[in-house]
């Protein structure tokens, strides 16, 4: 059974990790998936998930656009409408780390990671949710992290704007719900991803995979598998919440 059968997805910064695997997911369950990257370098990434996603049978596109750039959001939005009709699915995952001591972050430093993490959910669900009022349907699903709900030392910016997405994510819930608008936020602790590669050096990864109750970091599957019961008509009366998929790491 296809649980997106028809419906148009757009998910930012899938050219890999967490939103390619959210991509390949949507489309195995029959969406029309548009995505973006930003760097050049990605572009053969995003070549290689196009065409992994429509041997599924669905359409797929590719938009280098940066999301935390307002007006390169009101331009993708308007040209996905273009080329998909309507926009049924928002994911936010576009998001970086920078991780500092406080008492060594630079401004820049701070503002760059609430630029991509926290501005981007805002520069995205402020251009997505006029076709979604028209259409009275919707779901929107941002990318928080375990980190916004439990801090972690050496990573204030990072813990302060997924923090943020949690906020706006209720916020938002409240302001759409009579338009049949949802909208969650998801808390990943660790997934096994580019940017938690690092870990693998050392002892870093066992250090984390011991506060895990569950005993091992995510797949990319597990997040994009939470994606896809928000997405879907199986999560249609859940709205404003933060679903931590973190192997009980918040416990």
């Amino acid at each position: 059974m296809k649980l997106l059968e028809g419906k148009v997805a757009v998910i930012t910064g899938a050219a890999r990790g967490i939103g390619e695997a959210v991509a390949i997911k949507f489309a195995e369950h029959g969406a029309h998936i548009a995505f973006t990257y930003v760097s050049d370098s990605s572009a053969e990434k995003a070549l290689n998930l196009v065409n992994k996603i429509t041997a599924l049978g669905v359409k797929a596109k590719a938009y280098q656009s940066n999301a935390s750039d307002f007006s390169a959001c009101e331009t993708l939005i308007n040209d996905v409408l273009a080329e998909f009709n309507q926009i049924d699915i928002c994911v936010n995952n576009a998001g970086i780390s920078k991780d500092n001591l406080l008492l060594r972050m630079t401004p820049e430093q701070w503002n760059e990671v609430i630029q991509v993490n926290l501005n981007s959910v805002f520069n995205m669900t402020k251009q997505i949710i006029k076709p979604m009022m028209k259409a009275k349907s919707g779901s929107i699903i941002n990318m928080s992290s375990v980190i916004g709900e439990m801090g972690n030392a050496g990573q204030s910016s990072y813990a302060a704007s997924k923090a943020g997405v949690i906020g706006f994510t209720k916020s938002v819930a409240k302001e759409l719900g009579s338009r049949n608008i949802r909208c969650n936020a998801i808390a990943p602790g660790f997934v096994e991803t580019d940017m938690t590669s690092y870990l693998n050096d050392g002892s870093g990864a066992d250090k984390y995979k011991s506060m895990i109750p569950l005993g091992r970091f995510a797949t990319g599957e597990d997040i994009a598998n939470v994606c896809l019961f928000l997405a879907s008509d199986m999560g249609n009366y859940v709205t404003g919440q933060t679903i931590s998929a973190c192997g009980g790491m918040n416990i």
